[in-house]
């Protein structure tokens, strides 16, 4: 038997290549073999269809006092159903689906399946040899939710009667018709994020789920692509296709919780195994069970299903979920770091690095927890990149202001500069800003519907203009007004009306503008990179600053304010000119400036002889404006 020590210390990576079900092939004998983890079970069995469901036919064989259960069968194949017969101290009987199982039943069924994980072979070995972390790369990121970016037309099914507004949240009959299987969407889908000049998608989770209405964060199969979207060879043939035309795949984890279901983890063998046995630490706010990280079984488990991911699916990138749970216990700093749970991310990111060294490690962590980018070498937690909260929330509130109290608030849009330093940080609008009542990114915006389109292109500007990789959730460059609802594609119909379809240009243009910039990429967290020009006008609300390399510098304006400026002035300590490459209000993008860029050439102030020599610069900045010159 496999070497088992690091399992039960929290140092394996690779349990998913003992556990769960695998093809046997030996010496002419073919089958399967089963082996599940339960230290606390009396006894287990399988039940399939190759024993018809009976577990008394296949009662699995403890080795030694291990915990580990196992039983082979010659009858198992590919393709068939199955579970565990869980029996506690007491003889109560539970079934379970397989933790590790490779692919399970679609909700509400929670059979697992045996399948051969090898069968797909990919074809992307020159994407692979070239990646990289992308910290010095364009990394622009179009986040979706797989089930609902585009639906099948529901009429050819017979529901074209039916709103989708009718559907429930976890209809089997009638949303899975609607899901497009990975490849049926997959060309389509990654023509769309090539023509609009993003360099990555991030999905949100896709292991197995029971309800469609936790998005895929309330986790059942850790290890099982979930079966809404298709089979996991489709999945393999969608990241190989992405990776074949130069596309990244960065998959949502979920390492804090996992849902309270009767045939999932909670309880596994009949007590507390993968999660807290207290009441108190073992739920979370969102009614799941959280991850008990003081057991070397869960940190194994853990650490194996991200490893998982990357080796088996080539998963370019782990954007892992709700770290400050992690860090804290439930999330709340005044409880206490819990020491277990960065004991764990160190270890995981760090072995994960090594294994890995050019695969993105990114935090979705809301808490100041210090040092959350730097290496464990370091004393930090291992990421790569940060999600920057701090300034999504910033920005946003900014902009919902009314533009005449604005100056009381101005320090909103300069504070980030004060802290960016301090990590690597990835600006997000993600999925969680446009949704519970919270509106979309665009009608966060003050004003009426013209001010809501201008003000957006001024964030957009301001936000590929900052330092900081940049994440976009589907739906904001339509200039989405409906908060996301995953029974509801995207309302494409937004491209028939003129506002939407000109905001939809410019947030390609300028994603393209990002792409072929390398001064607002290369290093961009170094202090070098970036210097404000102008950060102290809280009466006017308006943000002049440069983004500095030694081949290129770009000069970025910001009028946030409901007033146009004729002559706009900013002082620069030598003589520059300037070309304009960038305006919002240009008539393409739904603006009232024609397109027509200009160059404008600075002019010596004069002054005493004792005092440095400066000079002017003078831009027509209108209402809601940005605009971005490079220096030449």
């Amino acid at each position: 038997m496999k070497d088992m020590h690091d399992f039960y210390c929290g140092n394996m990576f690779d349990a998913y290549e003992f556990f769960g079900a695998h093809i046997h092939k030996e010496n002419d004998i073919k089958g399967v073999i089963f082996r599940v983890y339960a230290p606390n079970a009396k006894k287990v069995q399988v039940i399939s269809d190759f024993n018809n469901w009976n577990g008394n036919k296949s009662e699995m064989e403890q080795i030694g006092q291990s915990g580990i259960f196992t039983y082979f069968s010659e009858d198992a194949d590919i393709g068939m159903y199955y579970k565990y017969l869980i029996f506690d101290k007491h003889d109560n009987c539970t079934e379970k689906t397989d933790p590790y199982a490779f692919f399970m039943e679609l909700r509400p069924h929670s059979a697992s399946r045996i399948v051969d994980l090898d069968a797909y072979k990919f074809n992307d070995k020159n994407w692979i040899t070239n990646r990289t972390k992308n910290f010095d790369k364009p990394l622009n990121i179009y986040e979706l939710h797989f089930g609902s970016w585009k639906h099948k037309n529901l009429a050819k099914f017979g529901h074209d009667s039916k709103q989708e507004s009718d559907i429930d949240c976890d209809s089997e009959i009638d949303i899975s018709e609607k899901w497009f299987n990975y490849m049926e969407i997959g060309p389509e889908l990654i023509k769309y994020v090539k023509e609009n000049n993003y360099t990555h998608i991030e999905i949100l989770p896709l292991c197995e789920h029971p309800s469609d209405c936790s998005w895929g964060y309330q986790v059942t199969g850790f290890f099982s692509p979930t079966a809404r979207y298709g089979k996991p060879a489709d999945l393999m043939e969608f990241i190989d296709l992405c990776h074949r035309e130069n596309i990244g795949v960065i998959m949502d984890f979920v390492p804090v919780h996992f849902a309270l279901d009767s045939y999932g983890l909670a309880k596994f063998d009949g007590e507390a195994l993968y999660e807290y046995p207290s009441d108190d630490t073992g739920y979370t706010e969102w009614g799941s069970h959280s991850f008990n990280y003081y057991r070397g079984e869960v940190r194994s488990f853990l650490q194996s299903v991200a490893n998982f991911w990357i080796e088996v699916y080539h998963i370019d990138g782990i954007r892992m979920d709700a770290i400050s749970n992690l860090i804290y216990w439930k999330g709340d700093s005044n409880r206490g770091i819990n020491e277990g749970g960065v004991e764990f991310i160190k270890n995981m990111n760090s072995t994960l690095n090594k294994l890995h060294s050019d695969v993105m490690l990114i935090a979705e962590d809301s808490s100041d927890y210090p040092k959350v980018t730097a290496s464990v070498k370091e004393g930090g937690l291992g990421f790569d990149y940060k999600w920057d909260m701090g300034w999504m929330n910033d920005t946003l509130d900014y902009f919902k202001i009314k533009p005449w109290k604005r100056g009381n608030f101005y320090n909103n849009i300069t504070f980030s500069m004060m802290y960016f330093y301090n990590e690597k940080f990835l600006l997000p609008f993600s999925h969680d800003e446009v949704v519970h009542g919270k509106k979309t990114i665009i009608d966060k915006m003050w004003g009426t519907y013209k001010d809501k389109f201008d003000q957006a292109k001024v964030l957009y500007t301001y936000m590929f203009t900052h330092p900081g990789k940049k994440l976009n959730f589907m739906g904001n460059e339509l200039g989405h007004f409906r908060e996301w609802d995953e029974k509801k594609e995207l309302d494409w119909m937004l491209l028939n009306y003129p506002a939407h379809d000109s905001f939809k240009k410019f947030i390609s243009e300028l994603n393209e503008l990002y792409l072929n910039s390398p001064v607002l990429y290369k290093n961009e967290y170094s202090r070098e990179n970036f210097e404000w020009l102008q950060a102290d006008d809280a009466e006017k609300c308006v943000y002049v600053y440069q983004r500095k390399s030694e081949a290129e510098t770009f000069v970025v304006f910001l009028n946030t304010f409901c007033c146009d400026y004729e002559d706009y002035e900013v002082k620069f300590d030598k003589p520059v000119i300037l070309e304009e490459i960038l305006n919002t209000d240009w008539e393409k993008y739904g603006g009232d400036t024609k397109y027509s860029p200009e160059t404008v050439k600075s002019t010596k102030i004069e002054a005493p002889e004792d005092e440095k020599e400066s000079f002017n610069v003078s831009i027509c900045l209108p209402v809601f404006t940005a605009k971005v010159y490079k220096v030449l």
